[in-house]
């Protein structure tokens, strides 16, 4: 007799690609995800995957039940969410997390997420949007708060905060009085977001049109190291500073007048993969959506 174990096992072998990654998936081994597809298509008569050295392909008949697993498995996730709506929501949810928002208001988010959801085990994965983007297609995330949205079949994106950019620099480069030129900027070097990222690419191309023919860019995922180099007058930075409020309070930096186009703002999304398994991560990302929208644009609270 098929069950929904059966039904499931196939369901998550087929979207990740490997007997491997669906054990981890459903915390279980290898050999009971090999038995439980074997009994399934012994049930069934037909022949779900092909087998071979580089691992499994899907065969047509196991492509075209895939779509009918999937709709068996939100039935139950349907029946369960209905529920829970009276009883406490519980799992493991893994979140992927760019910097800028950690050093803003994630924390207020964790304490909003153990209130409502007491019972929610949350992992936090702190990387770059490029990282984060590519672990949430490959399922090894479930929510990513990241520079999107990401415009992808299945996937979900819940706007939350737009975070300005601006130059910024340490007093001690003595840069002189205002408005700079992008030509006296690119004299020193520029310290930003990683080179994968789009503020990376948008800097790079703005000092090339303001004349600067081979700027020096020095491109760090960690935001605190891009603001201690900063700090310590290593070159001039792009970067929000919505979290730098200490920093430019203290005067060990500067937000600097630069003659050049306006920065576009980083803006944010809570991106998921609509699936089965994914009630908890909208909560967490509806969570996240209001506590963003409690923030102005410097990551401030609002009164």
């Amino acid at each position: 007799m098929i069950d929904l174990r059966q039904i499931e096992t196939f369901f998550w072998v087929a979207t990740l690609g490997s007997f491997r990654a669906a054990s981890e998936k459903l915390n279980t081994t290898q050999p009971a995800i090999s038995q439980r597809i074997a009994s399934l298509e012994d049930e069934l008569g037909v022949r779900l995957f092909e087998r071979d050295a580089r691992g499994v392909t899907l065969t047509g008949k196991g492509t075209e039940l895939v779509p009918h697993a999937e709709r068996m498995l939100q039935v139950r996730s349907d029946l369960l969410e209905a529920a829970r709506a009276q009883n406490v929501m519980s799992g493991r949810v893994r979140i992927g997390v760019a910097e800028t928002i950690v050093q803003t208001w994630l924390p207020e988010l964790l304490e909003a997420v153990h209130a409502a959801h007491p019972a929610l085990v949350l992992e936090i994965e702190v990387d770059t949007t490029h990282v984060l983007r590519a672990q949430l297609i490959a399922r090894q995330i479930d929510v990513a708060f990241l520079m999107g949205p990401i415009l992808e079949e299945r996937m979900e994106n819940l706007p939350l905060c737009t975070y300005p950019l601006a130059w910024v620099a340490s007093p001690a480069l003595d840069l002189g009085p205002g408005p700079l030129t992008l030509e006296c900027l690119g004299r020193h070097p520029v310290i930003t977001y990683p080179s994968s990222s789009e503020p990376y690419r948008m800097v790079r191309d703005m000092l090339a049109r303001g004349g600067v023919k081979a700027p020096r860019m020095y491109g760090s995922a960690s935001l605190s190291m891009v603001v201690r180099m900063a700090i310590d007058g290593m070159g001039v930075s792009v970067i929000a500073p919505g979290f730098l409020d200490k920093e430019l309070a203290r005067g060990e930096l500067c937000v600097l007048d630069v003659q050049a186009d306006p920065l576009p703002g980083l803006s944010f999304t809570a991106t998921w993969m609509q699936g089965p398994d994914s009630h908890a991560a909208r909560a967490v990302a509806e969570l996240a959506h209001a506590v963003a929208g409690r923030h102005d644009y410097s990551g401030v609270p609002r009164a």
